[in-house]
């Protein structure tokens, strides 16, 4: 008994989660986090240099 307050609580808060709006300013985001504006995409190494380093 007693469980009833407590999951009444994360009932609410997951409903505020699930539906409310989230603006989420990305460029702010970003510079806060000090990621590079290059937009450098990285690539996986080529299926020649994987069978390379693992010798085969």
């Amino acid at each position: 008994m007693g469980r009833g307050r407590a999951k009444a609580k994360q009932t609410k808060v997951a409903r505020q989660l699930k539906y409310t709006n989230h603006n989420i300013d990305y460029d702010r985001l970003r510079e806060e986090l000090g990621a590079d504006t290059g937009h450098e995409e990285i690539h996986p190494p080529a299926a020649s240099e994987q069978e390379s380093e693992h010798g085969r």
